[in-house]
């Protein structure tokens, strides 16, 4: 009866790949809305910083660690979201729910920030370096991924280069780099706590990543080479 049985597995693998593709979709939609609240958010920040400098052409300079972070931070977000459309279809990707809340999490998380009155303890140079500093790393693994990037686990190909070859994990890394610049320029109870779950979340996240990559040979061998994921000689 070899026919009916490959009629069977047939099926089988076009539902399969028909799950995945609304997963697929899920997952772009998602980024999608939360970068319109992002840009809902944060535009009128913007608008209303380039509109004063305008206005007082003398604080463009005081201000050039701002015009910075927020040019960095937008070009981090919009390329997220330009590499979630255009990304390549992932060759596995999970289907536990726990990777997905995980994930949803992660990103969503950091939205919850509280503004608060910036430190007195802490140079303000050097909380802005900080957060610099991890969205450039932030930006340039998103760059090394490229079409390869998204939010849930999923193996849509291995990664070796750029600053993939000193942690496995650069862009949490990143991410984790300027949560600490931002407390340590805007410190409370409240963000402190939030930014220390969003830490233990992109732990456990990254640890369920590499459950679903280890199953390729070839990271295997590239975790065989570079040892740590967020920080050479600790972690």
């Amino acid at each position: 009866m070899p026919a009916p049985r490959f009629g069977l597995a047939f099926r089988s693998g076009k539902q399969y790949l028909l799950k995945d593709g609304v997963l697929d979709f899920a997952e772009r939609a998602v980024v999608l809305i939360l970068f319109i609240y992002f840009a809902n958010k944060m535009l009128p920040r913007f608008a209303h910083l380039i509109i004063t400098e305008i206005a007082h052409p003398e604080l463009v300079w005081l201000a050039a660690s701002t015009n910075v972070q927020a040019a960095l931070l937008v070009v981090s977000e919009s390329l997220a979201v330009f590499l979630m459309l255009t990304r390549r279809f992932a060759t596995t990707v999970s289907r536990r729910p726990l990777d997905w809340v995980l994930s949803l999490m992660a990103v969503t998380a950091p939205l919850l920030v509280v503004p608060v009155a910036s430190s007195t303890f802490v140079p303000s140079q050097i909380a802005s370096a900080l957060m610099i500093a991890g969205m450039i790393i932030q930006i340039s693994a998103k760059a090394v991924l490229w079409r390869s990037f998204g939010l849930v686990p999923a193996n849509r190909g291995i990664k070796t280069k750029g600053p993939y070859r000193f942690v496995r994990h650069p862009m949490y890394a990143g991410y984790t780099l300027t949560h600490i610049g931002f407390l340590l320029g805007f410190p409370s109870l409240q963000n402190s706590l939030l930014y220390l779950t969003v830490f233990l979340i992109e732990i456990a996240r990254l640890v369920r990543e590499e459950l679903a990559l280890n199953q390729d040979p070839l990271y295997r061998e590239y975790a065989s080479r570079v040892r740590y994921r967020l920080l050479p000689g600790v972690f």
